[in-house]
Formats: C-alpha cells, sequence, structure tokens
C-alpha cells in the first residue's frame, strides 16, 4: 500500500531543511563579517580588509607617487594614478574609440551611446546619467545656493556657475576667437560668434 499522506511528509522535510539553510545562511554571514573595526565598529569580511579599512583612521598611505608625491591606501590606486603622469589612457569605448584614464569613465561615458540614464529625480522625474549631475539637479527643487560671489553677493547653485559669473567681476574672457581678435567670457557665446566666419 502506498503512503496515505505523502505530500504532508515531503512538506514537513522542506519546512525542516528550510530553517536548516536558514540557520546555516546567518551563521555564514555572521562568519563573513567577523572582523570588525575598534575604532568605528565597522564589521569587514577579511583581516586585509580591516587592515585597509584602519588606514581611513590612521591616515596611512604608503604607496607614494614619485612625480607628484601623492600617496594612496593601495598600490592599484597608485598604478591607475601614475597613467595621469603618462597621459595613457588605458581604456578604450567600442563604439567610437574615445579612450580613458579610468574604466569608471568609460563607464560613464558609455552611457551616451546606450542612452542609458540611471538617475532619476524623486521630484520631477528628470533622468541623468550622472549621480553628481543628480545632485546638481536636485538643488533646483531645493532652493540650496550654497555658493556666494563675494563681490555682489549673488548665489548660485553650483560652483561652476559662480565662477563663471566672476568673470563679469574679473573680466576674464578666455575663449579666443580664431579667426579674429575677440574673446568671450562663456564657450557658447564664442560658437555662436564663429558662426558669423563660417556662414
Amino acid at each position: 500500500m502506498s503512503d496515505p499522506e505523502p505530500c504532508r511528509i515531503k512538506q514537513e522535510e522542506t519546512e525542516e531543511q528550510t530553517e536548516l539553510m536558514m540557520e546555516n545562511e546567518e551563521k555564514l554571514l555572521s562568519v563573513r563579517k567577523c572582523f570588525t573595526c575598534t575604532q568605528c565598529g565597522k564589521s569587514l569580511t577579511s583581516n586585509y580588509s580591516l587592515k585597509l579599512h584602519m588606514m581611513i583612521h590612521t591616515g596611512e598611505k604608503p604607496f607614494t607617487c614619485t612625480e607628484c608625491g601623492m600617496s594612496f591606501r593601495q598600490s592599484g590606486n597608485l598604478s591607475q594614478h601614475m597613467n595621469v603622469h603618462t597621459g595613457e589612457k588605458t581604456h578604450k569605448c567600442d563604439q567610437c574609440g574615445s579612450t580613458f584614464l579610468k574604466a569608471s569613465n568609460l563607464k560613464v561615458h558609455l552611457r551616451v551611446h546606450t542612452k542609458e540614464k540611471p538617475y532619476s529625480c524623486f521630484v520631477c522625474g528628470k533622468s541623468l546619467t550622472r549621480q553628481q549631475s543628480l545632485k546638481k539637479h536636485l538643488k533646483i527643487h531645493t532652493g540650496v545656493r550654497e555658493y556666494v560671489c563675494f563681490q555682489c553677493g549673488k548665489t548660485f547653485i553650483s560652483a561652476d556657475h559662480l565662477k563663471l559669473h566672476q568673470r563679469i567681476h574679473t573680466g576674464e574672457k578666455p575663449y579666443k576667437c580664431s579667426h579674429c581678435d575677440k574673446s568671450f567670457s562663456q564657450l557658447h557665446r564664442l560658437k555662436s560668434h564663429e558662426r558669423i566666419h563660417t556662414d
């Protein structure tokens, strides 16, 4: 004869197995993060990670650039930094051939081709390609204008906007026309002017 309640027995085994798996998973997670920082209480997964983390508190940066003296916590960061001095851009876009010093810069650049805009404003829904651009955008909604012109007191949402404004006071015009002797304080004004020569 067959078992009268095969499903119930099977179900009980599954529940026991699930409980056991959950217990093992919890134990595994606690073992994974058993290296705790004595300074701030952060838990880390390895002794090596803890040593690296402790350098934040001690300020230790044992890897120093021979060109400029800048120091780093990890040798890999120093190696990547050296590209700044050599000008070597090892990360190439397979879409357009543009090259970049860092893989992270290439990753952001690729969004130009994919049209990916992963950062969305929770106020108006506008999507942006970079997190930094989203932070800047949010200031439009909050009204925070933390950059102040010390000459006239006008406030701005970004350092870039303040810098552009300050050219009014300094008279700086860094954008020079290649066709005549005119100069401009803003790039878009130069581009608009140059159309006179090309039309």
